[in-house]
């Protein structure tokens, strides 16, 4: 899925100056097929990294089950379960604007996870930062393309270039 997302991306024929990474293993190797297109190495960056939260390394439906856990959904906009979701948009907007300062000309690729790149396309459409994470669009090895205008960031596109059934979460792009 990973190598659909990158041939996807050479498909478009543009110039990729620059990968970063999610330090997670899985986006790690979601980011070779892309090092490997493009003859980058990629830039682990912690601010592309997963948001934290109570709940990692559990099952959900029975954390959920569980009434010493309600506390944590007591203010569902924050989250109050995990990292807030203003502090994950800018995150992601600050190595965004990096990330398109230090490079001379061509895209960066960006191998991150469903949240922030959730966070980052409501934050770029001016939309409420609270959401419900079952109604993300952001498929496994998607691909959403974001560029800046001036100082103004907007979402250019958003593709699955590879086909999901059956998959194993390995990151997205």
């Amino acid at each position: 899925m990973a190598q659909a997302a990158a041939d996807h991306v050479a498909g478009l024929d543009r110039p990729v100056s620059a990968l970063y990474s999610s330090p997670l293993e899985r986006a790690q190797e979601s980011a070779e097929p892309f090092s490997e297109r493009f003859d980058l190495v990629p830039e682990i960056d912690v601010r592309v990294i997963e948001p934290t939260n109570v709940f990692e390394g559990t099952q959900m439906r029975r954390s959920l089950m569980n009434p010493l856990n309600w506390w944590h959904l007591r203010q569902p906009a924050t989250p109050s379960w995990g990292e807030p979701y203003a502090s994950v948009a800018e995150r992601m907007r600050g190595i965004m604007d990096e990330a398109w300062d230090a490079v001379d000309g061509g895209d960066v690729v960006m191998v991150s996870h469903q949240a922030p790149i959730w966070i980052t396309h409501l934050r770029v459409a001016g939309l409420p930062l609270r959401h419900d994470p079952r109604t993300r669009r952001c498929a496994l090895s998607s691909v959403t393309s974001f560029e800046r205008v001036g100082d103004v960031w907007r979402e250019v596109a958003y593709a699955t270039p590879a086909p999901t059934d059956g998959a194993v979460d390995v990151g997205a792009v």
